[in-house]
């Protein structure tokens, strides 16, 4: 039976959902307030795969610990974290394994039925396994539980009952326990989903900064992204090469030097002495400049009319290196030059946007 739709009721219930939501995190974070007790360089704690009937009474630490070691564990491991989860817990879980991949610390999804039907032998015992369940008890999840022991690889729990099956044969649990879900049936996987999301984004940010992980980085697991195409691309792979590069010799006559600026399309011209070194350049600005003076063009050469020394850049300078020169000197234009000072390439703005670098 549908009820009529109240605009009001609906607006009020994405508040309640919000608040309840935003609680439910709250309360993490207030669980890893307590600093976590040192455990040395031993490795995981020891958990007894004996169903203790106590849950977390075996264990006497809180979660800011267990955190902790989670880092430790996943960091000391040779091998990757495999992460595993069954329909809403599932959805996290490839969320949390594409996380972790893009920030370093190499993981992927398994299905749990998938699983116990042929996939665990893609777990290894230098694995580390986290395993996502809410109630602890999918049964999917549990199944595999015994042989990713007997495989010999860490099992992370990620659960919000720490009296559960999951939990109790976890070698480290991590409790995301909720009071409530926001759906008003307090059913629907929400509020407990959404603080597995963010205890696993805790997780991967945790343990990018212990490797050190930076924006190069970053770029190198994201190359089609804008900070990947700014820090992954470089000058020699967006500037005109060959045959592209205006170029004339200094005793040419201004009238040739013009055509090769027209030629070429890029508003100059390289103006190289008899070893092929820059020397100078000539702009669509120069040739305005030489017209308003009144200046005889025909009678011209070209090292006459170039602007010496002219700005340059290396072919393996970062392109955004070459944008924020232009920007600072508020050219269009820019020569690329080798260690010899011979030009070897050209670029202008549109190059640059074209690139996708601005």
């Amino acid at each position: 039976m549908h009820t009529p739709f109240s605009p009001e009721r609906a607006v009020q219930l994405a508040r309640d959902t919000l608040d309840i939501e935003a609680r439910a995190l709250l309360t993490l974070r207030e669980r890893l307030a307590a600093p976590p007790l040192s455990q040395g360089n031993a490795g995981p704690p020891q958990v007894s795969l004996t169903p203790s009937g106590g849950g977390s009474a075996s264990r006497p630490w809180g979660l800011s610990t267990a955190l902790a070691q989670a880092v430790q564990c996943i960091l000391q491991s040779s091998g990757r974290v495999v992460v595993s989860g069954m329909g809403k817990s599932g959805h996290v879980g490839r969320k949390i394994a594409a996380t972790l991949a893009s920030t370093g610390t190499p993981a992927y999804f398994v299905h749990p039925a998938e699983a116990s039907h042929g996939d665990l032998g893609m777990v290894t015992r230098d694995d580390v396994f986290l395993a996502l369940s809410n109630s602890g008890e999918t049964e999917e999840l549990t199944r595999i539980v015994p042989q990713v022991k007997r495989l010999g690889a860490t099992l992370i729990g990620m659960t919000g009952r720490t009296d559960s099956t999951l939990a109790r044969h976890a070698d480290i649990l991590l409790d995301c326990a909720v009071e409530q879900e926001a759906c008003p049936l307090n059913l629907a996987p929400t509020a407990s989903t959404t603080a597995q999301l963010a205890l696993g984004d805790a997780l991967a940010v945790a343990l990018l900064d212990a490797r050190g992980f930076g924006p190069e980085d970053f770029a190198r697991t994201h190359p089609g992204g804008s900070l990947g195409r700014k820090l992954l691309t470089h000058v020699r792979d967006v500037m005109r090469s060959g045959q592209a590069v205006p170029s004339v010799p200094e005793g040419a006559p201004f009238t040739a030097a013009l055509m090769e600026i027209t030629r070429k399309g890029l508003g100059m011209t390289a103006v190289v002495d008899a070893q092929g070194v820059l020397t100078g350049i000539i702009t669509d600005g120069d040739l305005r400049r030489l017209i308003e003076k009144g200046a005889n063009l025909n009678t011209l050469q070209a090292q006459q009319a170039m602007h010496p020394q002219p700005r340059t850049i290396g072919p393996d300078a970062l392109a955004v290196e070459a944008v924020q020169l232009m920007e600072q000197y508020r050219i269009n234009q820019l020569l690329v030059a080798d260690a010899q000072g011979k030009p070897v390439g050209a670029l202008n703005m549109h190059d640059l946007f074209a690139a996708k670098v601005i």
